[in-house]
């Protein structure tokens, strides 16, 4: 799935803002998706931490919020930072509650219940009008969780850090990340990145997939799994939490 940078080559950095677990955690896995690095906050005092902290790209903002409220929250923000683009969510449908948003600065402004396409679309438009660089127009660029693959440039991020590849293990990652969570056999490997005869019971592939581990997984959660006796498959860090 293709995702995106901001102009400095990191993750476009997302603080979302709600009370309501399970729709944090929804739009979490929403942003992490579309290849953008999420910051959840449950509350209005520890959203403005978190905008202090991770110095975010786009906020998608709760109305409603114990403590401080929404609109309260969105002029601190934007008091703080006066371009930074604000999604509002609410329940409340009324025409003067939005008005009461937009008011406040809110850029635009989305009613529960939404589909997630539709707050993805709203994110990359409000995104788009703040000049931060969409890498997703570009499908020569893939993106799980938080690493990134361009096909034209030829590298790699994971976590906004560059990743030096080999050309084999660049086309091994390749094919990996356009079979997301697919189990690829040795055989199915040695015929995609290697186009020959190569042995399927010699060790090419092991030695390419460590290689790999090393450059791509050391230090961070694992991405690239081994299942013995089946094959190799890559899987967005979050699925190991």
């Amino acid at each position: 799935m293709p995702g995106t940078f901001d102009s400095r080559g990191g993750p476009i950095r997302v603080l979302i803002v709600d009370d309501e677990p399970g729709l944090v955690e929804t739009l979490t896995v929403a942003v992490t998706e579309a290849g953008w690095r999420p910051y959840p906050a449950a509350d209005g005092e520890s959203a403005l931490r978190a905008a202090r902290g991770c110095a975010p790209h786009v906020v998608v903002l709760d109305g409603m919020l114990p403590g401080l409220d929404g609109v309260q929250v969105l002029k601190r923000l934007r008091y703080e930072n006066p371009r930074l683009p604000v999604l509002m969510l609410t329940a409340r449908d009324a025409l003067e509650h939005r008005i009461e948003g937009l008011s406040a600065g809110a850029d635009d402004y989305v009613t529960k219940p939404f589909s997630l396409e539709e707050v993805v679309l709203r994110l990359r438009a409000l995104l788009r009008r703040a000049g931060v660089e969409d890498a997703r127009a570009d499908e020569s660029v893939l993106t799980l969780g938080d690493l990134v693959l361009a096909e034209k440039t030829r590298q790699a991020h994971r976590d906004g850090t560059p990743i030096e590849l080999t050309a084999k293990e660049f086309d091994l990652l390749w094919l990996l990340m356009t079979h997301p969570r697919q189990v690829l056999s040795k055989t199915q490997i040695l015929d995609h990145v290697w186009s020959s005869s190569f042995d399927a019971s010699g060790n090419l592939v092991e030695a390419y997939i460590s290689n790999l581990r090393k450059k791509i997984d050391k230090g961070r959660t694992p991405m690239i799994r081994t299942l013995r006796r089946m094959g190799y498959t890559i899987r967005p860090a979050e699925d190991s939490r």
